[in-house]
């Protein structure tokens, strides 16, 4: 997708959440700035939220306002991180040298937090996707928001909020992000395709809005491609668009499952694609690495490119398609585990 995405141009600033309990107690947090735990499930607009609240909250958003993918740092390798212009101005080649990757991680939340805000009396640091926080480094979070919190808020993100240490939760004030409601994501979609001068009918907002199932990104994202594919979004466009991209889905459930050492849903996906669907090994190989290449950077991706390609290599020499792609999954799931 080569235009500037929707989520972003079409992001929504505080007043605009749809969700009344949600934009009242983010109202609340400008009055009296405090650490904050947003939950609730994917594209439900935690992100969004945060970021709406970010611009309201600060004179100056770029430089009061830090957002760290959890996911994202933690696959880093500790080259990645200490290399990353966002941090690098925080890690000398002494520490570089001489500190594991999580120290450095550490090191960098610290560094972060100390630093005064450019403008006002505090700055925000959102941790996304914070159920990916190792116990370690959460108790080294904890230590930062007690040091630092006359000037830092700390805004944490996650679906998993049972996931953090109590220590975490019990100084956050929680902010509860349910799933859109049908009606909600329509109306959403309709602003935009109507700001965007989209030709688009009901029938077509109210198709994108079933298939996202409560998941706002997906739903504009969806909205996005069915009018860069064919100019328009109608029952029909965005029905023939839309059933192609079920397939891209499915594989990465598929991986999602492995990951988790869910392996019996991972082989009966696989088996779908491969009997119900049609796909031959080298579709699923192919869409397989498209998936990882949104999931994973670093070692990881590398170890996944190479594990794949021994994977095509054995399908060369043997009939058995499933065999190979199972263990292929295995493979992944001991990464994950790793």
């Amino acid at each position: 997708m080569d235009a500037p995405l929707w989520t972003e141009t079409h992001a929504p600033a505080l007043e605009d959440i749809p969700q009344p309990e949600a934009r009242e107690h983010l109202q609340g947090a400008l009055q009296e700035p405090m650490n904050l735990l947003v939950h609730g499930p994917k594209g439900s607009g935690k992100t969004a939220a945060v970021r709406a609240y970010a611009r309201e909250a600060h004179e100056n958003p770029d430089a009061d306002f830090t957002e760290l993918n959890v996911a994202d740092v933690f696959d880093m390798t500790k080259k990645e991180v200490a290399n990353d212009p966002r941090f690098s101005s925080f890690i000398d080649s002494k520490r570089r040298r001489d500190s594991s990757k999580a120290d450095l991680i550490n090191h960098v939340l610290k560094e972060s937090a100390s630093y005064t805000p450019m403008s006002g009396t505090y700055k925000t640091i959102l941790l996304d996707n914070a159920e990916g926080m190792r116990e370690d480094f959460q108790q080294a979070l904890r230590r930062v928001m007690e040091q630092y919190y006359e000037a830092t808020q700390f805004v944490i993100a996650t679906r998993q909020p049972s996931a953090l240490i109590p220590p975490i939760r019990s100084r956050c004030f929680p902010v509860v992000m349910r799933a859109p409601t049908h009606a909600e994501t329509v109306g959403v979609l309709g602003d935009i395709v109507t700001a965007e001068g989209v030709d688009h009918d009901d029938d077509g907002l109210e198709y994108v809005a079933g298939y996202a199932e409560g998941d706002l990104r997906t739903a504009v994202l969806a909205a996005q491609t069915t009018y860069e594919e064919t100019g328009e979004v109608t029952m029909e466009t965005a029905y023939e668009t839309l059933t192609g991209l079920e397939a891209d889905d499915a594989v990465e459930s598929m991986v999602e499952a492995a990951e988790e050492g869910r392996f019996t849903d991972a082989r009966s996906t696989l088996s779908d694609l491969l009997v119900d669907e049609g796909y031959g090994a080298e579709d699923v190989i192919e869409e397989l690495l498209d998936v990882a290449r949104s999931r994973y950077s670093g070692e990881r991706l590398a170890t996944v490119h190479e594990l794949a390609g021994e994977t095509d290599m054995a399908l060369t020499e043997a009939a058995n398609e499933r065999i190979h792609l199972s263990r292929l999954l295995a493979d992944i799931g001991q990464l994950s585990a790793q």
